[in-house]
């Protein structure tokens, strides 16, 4: 022990329990300077607070993000391609987890944006886009294809009657010979007729039959937005119930009839329902297409595309519509289906967001949603996959003429003005910054306040002990002599305290000694 310590001690007495004014200002407060004191263990604990802080907000932020998506019909491509995107989002252990909620159909999904059930959906864009949402991704492009089935080849029945009436014409003109004016209106008539059973244009189609793949009647209903283009009224479009026979329905010369045709048995449909033209709608990729335009080759002899050279003029009177063009040979075959490029008409199925939803959050999904393309189209063309066609997506137009309003989550991705980390939480960190700095200089102004009020008082304890001294000399009773010995007593056990608390340097300490020494040697005099 230290000699000042040693003589601190040995100077004092038995401390009396008891309350003073002095006492009671200083007790409630101990503990908290005593904590301010030990600067470094608070810089500790501030450390440790902050790393708990930033474990839970990295714990939080790393948690995946759970997006409900709408889509429909149940069984649909569409149901399944959201399906395939789900489970590589889930097998890559990004930070983004879909909840299917399948719904009726395109509009249903729709709906569901703007009723906040759903966080995305697939629309189609000729059924309605929802109010509250705007375009993340193009799922797929459909398009409009109009063929016309090759002609059936003459059976050997059809080519020995043909071949008996030439016999039988040749016969009658050896020993009757037809004036030259008959022969020459019966050809111009065979050709007139042949001429008007070949489709070779849109305006072609009148008083003819339709198969329309599918049973869709937004296909109906862009079919007869495609005649009306062409001057051929809707009034004049009759469309079959599921239930009546084709075969047995006659086709008015200024009418045209509508077939419908299963999409999954489509093939057959065709080859027994004698139909003059057939339209399909759906991805170039589709297998439902492909299977159509086999079913409509005879032979060698592949069906004759119609193009749809007004396929400007309506995407410009109805803009969820779009002009497209099917390139030589897109849709298979040898030689090449079609022969030329072919304009028609084309509509798209889009992933959206709702609109409230945060930017950076949709950002980071359109991101991942276009890094994993090419993982979705090796596992949707595979032959395990159930698909008819599986899903090509694209981009959408982020021009600001764009039809269809983009999120401005998914636009910051594709323009190349998402922002960083940096850019997101950089003014965060600055304030952040700007706060810890504060904090330090309170603290560290905190602590020398309570200094400098540990001195005052000291000052006070002192300068009480010379009273006492003084007090001391010229009392004139014991009683006066023990109150005295009880306030020094006092004193002391504050004094005592600081030394266990370390808070008393050693001028501190030998003044105290000292002055202590005083004030007993006074007393007991």
């Amino acid at each position: 022990m230290r000699p000042s310590l040693r003589r601190f001690a040995a100077a004092s007495v038995v401390v009396k329990h008891g309350s003073s004014p002095y006492s009671a200002k200083v007790n409630w407060s101990r503990r908290v300077r005593m904590l301010l004191r030990h600067v470094w263990l608070l810089g500790i604990a501030s450390l440790l607070a902050l790393s708990g802080t930033a474990a839970v907000a990295y714990y939080v932020l790393s948690q995946p993000t759970h997006l409900k998506i709408a889509v429909g019909p149940p069984e649909s491509d569409d149901v399944r391609a959201v399906e395939a995107i789900a489970n590589q989002l889930k097998r890559e252990r990004s930070n983004f987890r879909l909840s299917i909620v399948v719904k009726g159909g395109p509009i249903e999904a729709a709906k569901a944006i703007d009723r906040a059930e759903a966080d995305l959906a697939v629309v189609r864009r000729d059924l309605g886009m929802p109010k509250d949402g705007a375009a993340v991704a193009i799922l797929r492009k459909n398009v409009v294809v109009l063929f016309v089935p090759a002609a059936a080849p003459e059976t050997s029945k059809e080519k020995v009657q043909a071949e008996s009436s030439k016999a039988k014409a040749a016969g009658k003109g050896k020993t009757a010979k037809k004036p030259k004016a008959a022969k020459a209106e019966k050809d111009e008539k065979e050709e007139k007729d042949e001429k008007s059973d070949k489709i070779e244009r849109i305006a072609d189609l009148v008083g003819k039959r339709i198969g329309v793949v599918g049973r869709s009647q937004a296909n109906i209903d862009l079919l007869k937005i495609i005649l009306r283009q062409y001057g051929i009224s809707s009034d004049k479009v009759v469309d079959l119930k599921p239930g009546d026979d084709p075969t047995q329905v006659v086709t008015p010369p200024d009418q045209i009839t509508i077939v419908h045709f299963d999409p999954f048995n489509v093939g057959a449909a065709i080859r027994e329902a004698k139909v003059d033209a057939i339209m399909a709608v759906g991805p170039v990729s589709s297998s439902i297409t492909a299977t159509a335009i086999a079913a409509a080759t005879r032979g060698k002899e592949g069906p004759t595309f119609i193009s749809i050279g007004a396929a400007e003029a309506i995407a410009q009177r109805y803009p969820i519509y779009e002009a497209a063009e099917i390139k030589a040979g897109s849709l298979g075959g040898a030689p090449p289906k079609p022969e030329e490029d072919t304009d028609t008409v084309s509509f798209s199925h889009y992933i959206v967001a709702r609109r409230a939803l945060n930017e950076q959050m949709v950002g980071d999904f359109t991101r991942l949603l276009f890094s994993i393309r090419q993982s979705l189209v090796a596992e949707l063309t595979s032959d395990r996959s159930e698909m008819t066609s599986p899903p090509k997506i694209e981009a959408p137009s982020t021009d600001k003429d764009a039809t269809v309003a983009v999120h401005p989550g998914a636009a910051a991705f594709f323009t190349g003005d998402q922002k960083t980390f940096f850019d997101r939480y950089s003014d965060l960190m600055y304030w952040g910054l700007m706060l810890f700095s504060f904090s330090g200089s309170a603290i560290a102004g905190i602590v020398g306040f309570t200094k400098v009020d540990d001195r005052v008082r000291r000052l006070k304890a002192l300068e009480r002990l010379l009273e006492l001294t003084k007090a001391a000399r010229h009392a004139d009773a014991v009683e006066a002599l023990d109150e005295l010995q009880a306030e020094a007593d006092l004193i002391l056990g504050g004094m005592i305290r600081e030394v266990e608390n370390n808070t008393l340097d050693e001028a501190a300490l030998m003044a105290f000694s000292v002055s202590l020494d005083q004030a007993q040697l006074a007393i007991s005099d």
